[in-house]
């Protein structure tokens, strides 16, 4: 499965982006799918999660709030909602997907398969 995420960019604080992520040759509904995000010189960590059910979220608790997990089926897509960033969501954002996907793991990197290249969020102060 090819993840392809877009719609980074460059923003002030306080302002909105939204990031998207396909998957070619694929129904997103198929999938668990999770965001995660890497600033320079740290680790990926856990953003946001979507169960493949679509009925289940889970967040990191500096997004929680201001993030919002979602997919779009007729457009076989699935988007993370950003508003009110902040400098500190300055990071490369990766979205990545999962066909089997247990509970305990949806915060755990190594527990999906498959991982779009990236896209660039910088948040200015």
């Amino acid at each position: 499965v090819q993840l392809q995420a877009s719609g980074g960019g460059s923003v002030q604080a306080g302002n909105s982006l939204r990031l998207s992520c396909t998957a070619s040759g694929r129904t997103v509904s198929m999938y668990n799918w999770g965001w995660f995000r890497q600033a320079p010189g740290k680790e990926r960590e856990f953003v946001a999660a979507l169960r493949k059910s679509g009925s289940y979220t889970y967040y990191a608790d500096s997004v929680k709030g201001r993030f919002t997990i979602s997919r779009d089926n007729a457009k076989n897509t699935v988007s993370l909602q950003m508003n009110s960033l902040k400098p500190e969501d300055t990071a490369v954002y990766y979205c990545a997907a999962s066909a089997g996907l247990i509970l305990s793991a949806v915060r755990e990197k190594n527990a999906y398969e498959y991982w779009g290249q990236g896209t660039l969020v910088t948040v200015s102060s």
